[in-house]
Parts: C-alpha cells; sequence; structure tokens
C-alpha cells in the first residue's frame, strides 16, 4: 500500500446511491474506511460523534445542498476536512467551498488517482501548520512562474469573474485575458481551469488554519 493509500476514514455524502455504491467502493478497495451519508441532514445528525476523517461532500445534494452542511459544520465546530464532489461543471460552486475552506473540490466523474490524492490533501491539513506550509509553499513556487499580469488575470478567476468582467478591471481586451488564461495554464502545466483554482487556494492555504475552518485571509493570487 502507498502512502496516498494509507487508510483514512471518509465520510462519503451524496443523495445518489449509485454514487455512494460506486464511490464507496473505489475507496473501499483502495484500503479506506467508508461512511456513506444519503442527505446533509443525515451526516449532521451524527457529525459531532465521528472519529477523525475527512468528509466527500456533493456540493448539490437534494435538499440541504453541500455548502449548507459545509456552513453548519463551521457553526457547530466540527473541523472535518472537507472535499468538495460537483457535477455539471459547477466549478463556480466549488470555489465557494473552497474560499470557505474546503480542501478540494472533484469535478464528477473524477479517476481514482485524483480521488486518493485529495484524500491524502485532506490528511496533511489534519496534521498541522507545517504540512500546511509545505503545501502552500510548493504551490506559491509554481504561481512564481507567472507574469504579474497572469497572476492578476489569475486573481479575477479565483474570484469567480468572467473574461469580460476581468478585462474591465484591468483596462485590457477580453481576448487579451484569454491568452494570459493560456498562457498561465501551460506554465502551471494544468489542463482545466479547475486545476489552477487549486493551485491558487493552496498557495492560500496556510491562511485558513490547521482546523480546516474559516475564511481565508485576502492574499495575492
Amino acid at each position: 500500500m502507498t502512502e496516498i493509500e494509507a487508510v483514512q476514514r471518509v465520510y462519503l455524502v451524496d443523495d445518489e446511491a449509485v454514487v455512494r455504491r460506486s464511490v464507496g467502493f473505489m475507496l473501499k478497495t483502495a484500503g479506506h474506511e467508508v461512511e456513506a451519508f444519503e442527505s446533509g441532514e443525515a451526516f449532521l445528525r451524527q457529525a459531532a460523534g465521528l472519529a477523525p476523517g475527512c468528509v466527500l461532500l456533493d456540493v448539490r445534494l437534494a435538499s440541504m445542498d453541500g455548502l449548507a452542511v459545509q456552513q453548519a459544520m463551521q457553526a457547530r465546530g466540527i473541523m472535518l476536512p472537507v472535499i468538495i464532489i460537483t457535477g455539471h461543471g459547477d466549478v463556480g460552486l466549488a470555489v465557494r467551498a473552497m474560499k470557505a475552506g474546503a480542501v478540494d473540490f472533484l469535478e464528477k466523474p473524477f479517476e481514482k488517482a485524483a480521488l486518493l490524492a485529495a484524500i491524502e490533501q485532506a490528511k496533511l491539513r489534519s496534521q498541522g501548520r507545517a504540512a500546511l506550509d509545505q503545501m502552500a509553499e510548493q504551490a506559491r513556487a509554481r504561481l512564481n512562474r507567472l507574469t504579474a499580469r497572469e497572476r492578476e488575470v489569475l486573481g479575477g478567476l479565483v474570484e469567480g469573474h468572467a473574461n469580460k468582467v476581468i478585462a474591465q478591471g484591468l483596462g485590457i481586451s477580453p481576448r487579451t485575458v484569454e491568452i494570459h488564461r493560456a498562457h498561465l495554464m501551460s506554465k502551471l502545466a494544468v489542463n482545466s481551469l479547475s486545476d489552477a483554482l487549486k493551485i491558487a487556494f493552496t498557495a492560500r492555504m496556510a491562511d485558513l488554519g490547521a482546523d480546516g475552518g474559516g475564511t481565508a485571509r485576502s492574499k495575492p493570487a
């Protein structure tokens, strides 16, 4: 068993039975202990008494959505690290969850390696400040490859702004924003906007604190 596959308790919150079965099976075959919940309410009823682990939380639940569950966890002092799972390309909601302290987000369908890597990151989050600082420093090193303008464009993307809005704020054309966006993704060696956003949020991760909650303090992307 590799380091990433070291046993970790995972609380899977998803209202789709097929997802609970398939993801649960994927995690169990990697050696993880899995407890599944069909709703945010069901999870919250037990959350305060759960053993250490991480929460794999669907952002679009039938009644109480993932963002509301995340907020309720913070209000109750439940500091389990949260990984958001989302479908339909709904990166905007995932970004809001990251701003609220989520460790990572995964877009469905996701591969086993990506899921296990996210769980490993959640485990590092729970190990305290030193691990957080190391992860953030690695992300900052990648961001240092960008020009000042590329970092400004990435900062706008982190805030959820469209290219046109970023262009207006920076006094450049939307086409120029598209060019900077393509260049920054190339320099960061990522293939999707979500992966670029993860790097930016990881660079800010130490600001969230080792408990996995809270909102990041404002820092340049």
